[in-house]
């Protein structure tokens, strides 16, 4: 194996399932100390912080001699759960691929931020090159939040596996709730019981109308439009008697210059059409979790410095675009650090089978080694 496939295959092997999205998941306390004894052997500085019971986040510091600028390398180590999967946490290794739970999302695009570190630190460069290998970006991105309020940088590199293409946006969430009052009764009594699941489906054909008004009339040029459905649905208690409650849960996509409150007057406004001429319903609405989307300029330094070493290290200069999953760029972003998305090629994100290509990550490792000895020479 490669240096960048073997410590890929040694994190993989490490089970570091979510517990929010997971019961019984370990969360990332064994693969953080993994990473900082690994980091220390590499004469890096590491400092793990636990976060909560078993969530870690560790950042690693190639220390620079001083006078210049710092560059942040950042990849979660939390992964998604494994039903289905065959040996999750068996690595393999068969056609340049590696196999296994977090390959590609995102324990390889890791192991390729600590390899360009100690690169750095070999390179003995003037800034700091710092890796955050964070908790949570699969639920609450409670690790890259601390990492935002505590960490600075001049420039940050996010390693989520973009085939090799630079992302320079993606798009925001906003999760939306309602609820539904009925009045239980005997199904044989249908004066005195109120319907909160029948009800609730005039807001389901509203959110259907505005994901169809959302799609219709795209509005960035890289993200094109932002878009709503609906989650998850509960009501009702048995087969013979009319639901008191029916609860929906829906998520709003929202594409820059799209809020959290302008998803939550979507829905009340939905809500209020749904009801108007019934005085029979009541219901209640809100945004609850929301991340804002992500944005750079596509001429910003860390864009055409990512640009310009992937263009050297590939052979042709890489596709910019935008992606439609969310990633912890916007909370760096949003603390002010210069942000863009850049990592490796592979298959199965949160599927039964999940691998990485190996040469993109040793590419990646060689891009951002490049950057970092561009920036903080």
């Amino acid at each position: 194996m490669s240096d960048v496939a073997e410590l890929a295959a040694q994190l993989v092997a490490i089970e570091s399932i979510n517990p929010d999205l997971v019961e019984g998941g370990s969360g990332e306390l064994g693969v953080a100390r993994f990473v900082a004894e690994w980091c220390e052997r590499a004469g890096l500085e590491a400092t793990l912080t636990e976060l909560a019971p078993g969530r870690a986040n560790v950042v690693a510091i190639a220390r620079g001699s001083g006078g210049g600028r710092s560059l942040m390398l950042n990849a979660h180590m939390d992964t998604v759960g494994v039903v289905g999967m065959t040996e999750p946490f068996v690595p393999r290794l068969e056609n340049g691929r590696l196999y296994g739970r977090g390959a590609q999302d995102m324990k390889g695009s890791l192991a390729a931020c600590l390899l360009a570190a100690v690169d750095a630190k070999r390179r003995g460069l003037r800034g700091d090159v710092i890796v955050t290998a964070v908790a949570d970006e699969e639920f609450a991105s409670i690790g890259t939040e601390a990492v935002a309020a505590g960490v600075r940088a001049d420039a940050a590199i996010v390693a989520e596996p973009t085939e090799m293409r630079l992302a320079v946006a993606h798009r925001g969430f906003v999760h939306l709730e309602v609820e539904v009052h009925g009045k239980a009764a005997h199904g044989s009594r249908s004066e005195l019981g109120i319907d909160a699941i029948a009800k609730m489906g005039r807001v389901l054909v509203g959110i259907e109308q505005l994901d169809a008004r959302l799609r219709a009339a795209p509005r960035h040029p890289r993200l094109g439009s932002g878009s709503v459905h609906a989650s998850l649905i509960e009501g009702g208690q048995e087969f013979s008697s009319y639901p008191a409650r029916c609860t929906l849960q829906a998520e709003r996509r929202t594409t820059p210059g799209e809020s959290a409150e302008l998803a939550e007057r979507e829905l009340l406004e939905i809500v209020a059409r749904a009801g108007e001429g019934d005085p029979d319903f009541r219901a209640d609405a809100r945004a609850s979790i929301s991340r804002e989307p992500f944005e750079v300029a596509e001429d910003a330094e860390i864009v055409e410095c990512v640009r310009r070493q992937a263009t050297r290290v590939l052979g042709s200069a890489p596709t910019t675009v935008g992606v439609p999953f969310w990633a912890d760029s916007a909370l760096l972003a949003s603390a002010g650090i210069p942000t863009v998305v850049f990592g490796p090629t592979g298959e199965g994100l949160h599927s039964e089978v999940e691998w990485v290509d190996v040469n993109s990550l040793e590419c990646c490792a060689q891009i951002y080694s490049a950057v970092g000895a561009e920036l903080c020479a």
